[in-house]
């Protein structure tokens, strides 16, 4: 691929930003996001708007200075400290990318570039290879410029990142200070929980604490399972007191409880859909009396009456046998799973390999968009496994669109089902928070990323025909040493 299949390929991702930009600057002044966006605004003062202003469908770049110009305790007091950590982790990710580019504009590029004693061509038809370290001669002095490229870059995150957690430590600690006591520091979940013939589960844990922390145990309260005819009561019946709550409130409009194909806004549903989420994890601990539709599980909250010794029983092993009675910190009431806290413990591990195994075989499945990927990246073979295209690969136009951009748009959409998937396993594996399920998959969807954009993503191109033959073993690092730089470059 040359620079001006690149310089094609950027081109495009900026008009596409713009554009992007333009409808999300037109749509957010429409009466129907309003309430999304404006939403302090209208707490504090009404806000007027004319369904016939022009202004509505004139795209403007204010919001964008009003973004920049906004301070951490503006942002802080709005959105909480998981966005100023967002904002600082992309701010951060900026000030990498810039000193990176500096140095490799600056030192390696240059370097690269004149590697070799050539004739160069006009540079926007040059092949990007000469601008990587396969353009230097082997022994060349000028290769120690590489690894002082990498030491300053590697110098400069470290220094960055001292400086980025010391001041995100600070902010929470001081969050943490000034937070209101919440009953899940206080609060720990106890889950395999063994059975007995003589007493109940209750009974076994309230034994159990009142003599291995009787001066800091409080009470406990177990974990239910309802069955679906009780839990669809509940639900129903929590449904309607809310609906009965919100006709009496005169203070919403009345486009809010239409439907969103009405043209209304939906807000009053969004909010029934979260209330059921909650009432699902409630009405499983909540005993209404009905005898034979509730099944005790083998897990427990346990209260206590300090924090520390909350922390110290969560972290201590409460039994020789290391599947019995493990305790661990209690999520917020509204980030429980509650479904997988019935999973009994002994199940945990085989989940976990099972999850493990399934992200390996979708890895290997996800082989068949990447390797179609590289395909683009090769002109002379498209042509030579798609002879029909041999007449339009040829246009300079339609060859640079194909190699330098069409493979980034097919790689991307395919990503598109891999956060659901990965959601899908790390649910299966048994996480009993939402936060902890989505920290799970955020893990496996970067350690996917990892693998097929870099390693899938170099080895199923040309670097697999460059290996098919080897003399020695000891020929593989200098194949690899050759093939990588002239891989990577493509998209």
């Amino acid at each position: 691929m040359n620079l001006a299949a690149l310089l094609t390929s950027a081109g495009i991702n900026i008009a596409v930003c713009v554009i992007l930009f333009s409808l999300y600057s037109i749509l957010r002044k429409q009466p129907s996001n309003v309430n999304v966006y404006f939403g302090r605004r209208i707490s504090i003062a009404t806000r007027r708007s004319d369904p016939f202003c022009l202004d509505r469908f004139v795209p403007s770049a204010s919001w964008l200075l009003k973004a920049w110009r906004t301070k951490e305790e503006d942002l802080l007091a709005v959105g909480g400290l998981d966005s100023v950590v967002f904002i600082r982790m992309v701010v951060f990710s900026l000030r990498i990318f810039s000193i990176a580019a500096v140095v490799c504009v600056f030192i390696v590029l240059p370097v690269n570039y004149h590697g070799r004693k050539m004739l160069h061509q006009h540079i926007p038809l040059q092949s990007l290879e000469v601008f990587t370290i396969l353009n230097v001669q082997e022994g060349s002095k000028w290769l120690w410029t590489h690894c002082l490229a990498l030491y300053i870059i590697t110098f400069s995150a470290c220094i960055l990142l001292y400086f980025e957690y010391k001041t995100i430590t600070k902010m929470r600690l001081a969050h943490i200070t000034a937070s209101s006591s919440n009953p899940s520091y206080f609060t720990v979940v106890v889950r395999a929980i063994p059975w007995s013939v003589e007493e109940s589960y209750s009974d076994s844990v309230r034994k159990f604490f009142t003599k291995y922390h009787a001066s800091s145990y409080l009470s406990h309260q177990m974990v239910y399972r309802s069955g679906k005819i009780q839990k669809l009561m509940s639900d129903a019946g929590k449904v309607c007191k809310i609906l009965k709550d919100a006709s009496v409130d005169q203070t919403r409009k009345p486009d809010l409880f239409q439907c969103g194909f009405c043209g209304g806004a939906t807000d009053s549903f969004k909010i029934l859909s979260n209330e059921t989420e909650s009432v699902r994890g409630k009405s499983s601990l909540i005993d209404d009396g009905v005898g034979g539709r509730k099944k005790v599980c083998a897990a427990a909250f346990v209260f206590f009456k300090t924090r520390y010794a909350a922390v110290v029983t969560s972290q201590l092993l409460q039994s020789s046998n290391p599947m019995l009675w493990v305790t661990d910190m209690a999520p917020e009431p509204n980030d429980v799973y509650w479904s997988n806290l019935w999973i009994p413990y002994g199940q945990l591990w085989i989940r976990k390999i099972a999850t493990l195994l399934a992200a390996i075989a979708f890895m290997l499945v996800f082989l068949i968009p990447v390797t179609f990927v590289q395909g683009l990246t090769q002109l002379e073979f498209l042509q030579a496994a798609f002879p029909f295209l041999r007449g339009l690969l040829k246009k300079k136009i339609i060859s640079q669109l194909v190699t330098g951009y069409l493979p980034s748009v097919v790689l991307i959409l395919a990503f598109y089902s891999v956060p659901p998937v990965m959601m899908l396993f790390s649910t299966a594996e048994g996480c009993i928070s939402r936060s902890g399920r989505k920290k799970s998959a955020c893990f496996k969807v970067l350690y996917f990323t990892i693998w097929n954009v870099f390693f899938v993503n170099i080895f199923t191109g040309s670097l697999i025909r460059q290996l098919s033959v080897f003399a020695s073993v000891k020929d593989i690092p200098a194949q690899l040493a050759n093939a990588v730089p002239a891989q990577v470059i493509c998209p």
